[in-house]
């Protein structure tokens, strides 16, 4: 299959799965339901992939299970996150501010406009789940897996922390400063784009120029994540509601973790590789 084939399918998963749930959020009166799926989307785009391409060797295969991994935790974390607090404030200021036209502006505006930055991101997903390259299962596909793992961790072990701190009653008002938020202000939001760097040296085993290009997916990803729907816009309301905040931004990097959190995921970076050469020689 080609790269342009393989991104025709996935075109299609993503319009019936936006169009399906834009029609449930007229129903529900809830277009945050979006949100829910952001992760789930990818892996449809995954499955829907690896079911039509007739060969999955090693590389498609894991990277398959790991964009799974990613996407259904995310959507689940989301979801009871997110149960029994209606609307997003975000989308009923856009509702009242539509009126009666929302019902078609959200198609377009939020439901087609996230599944068009869904197919950008997914670029390496799709280019490596396209048909079995020459090479197979090593080199930058070790570094892919790492990356994705510690990207998870991060993410996961960030959004755990968070939510057992906030069932804590006598928490309410404070500032999570501690553990994985202690290397960073936002653990969960780094992990996430670390995972999609992962997946993207997937897509480099091979020399290959659309390889390459298929960066632009990470890529979006970050800057959306630093720039627009994560840290920017956190950022803003943690500075006006959360006292303390300052001294935490003092003492704590926005987005890419302290020095000693490289030094020591390099360390064990360097004693998986000697330790994978000794046992393969």
């Amino acid at each position: 299959m080609s790269f342009w084939g393989a991104y025709q399918i996935a075109m299609s998963v993503v319009f019936s799965l936006m169009t399906a749930l834009w029609i449930i959020s007229l129903i529900a009166k809830d277009a945050s339901i979006v949100d829910r799926f952001w992760g789930a989307g990818f892996v449809f785009i995954a499955w829907a992939l690896a079911l039509v391409t007739p060969e999955m060797n090693t590389q498609m295969t894991l990277l398959t299970v790991i964009v799974s991994i990613w996407g259904l935790r995310l959507s689940l974390y989301i979801h009871f996150r997110n149960r029994g607090h209606g609307e997003d404030y975000r989308y009923v200021e856009m509702r009242n501010h539509h009126g009666g036209s929302f019902w078609w502006y959200s198609f377009l505006s939020v439901f087609m406009l996230q599944g068009a930055l869904m197919l950008i991101v997914a670029a390496p997903v799709i280019y490596v789940l396209a048909a079995p390259r020459a090479g197979g299962f090593e080199g930058l596909a070790y570094a892919g897996i790492w990356v994705w793992l510690v990207g998870f961790i991060l993410e996961a072990g960030g959004d755990l922390q968070l939510s057992r701190f906030k069932s804590d009653a006598t928490n309410k008002g404070k500032l999570l400063t501690s553990g994985l938020w202690s290397v960073t202000r936002h653990p969960n939001y780094f992990g996430d784009t670390l995972q999609w760097w992962g997946f993207g040296l997937f897509a480099l085993t091979e020399s290959s120029l659309t390889g390459w290009l298929t960066l632009i997916g990470p890529l979006v990803m970050t800057l959306f994540i630093i720039n627009v729907s994560g840290v920017a816009m956190l950022e803003k309301n943690l500075k006006v509601n959360k006292p303390g905040y300052a001294e935490y931004v003092a003492a704590t990097p926005a987005f890419f973790p302290k020095w000693k959190f490289w030094l020591g995921l390099i360390s064990v970076a360097a004693i998986i590789f000697v330790f994978t050469n000794v046992t393969t020689t």
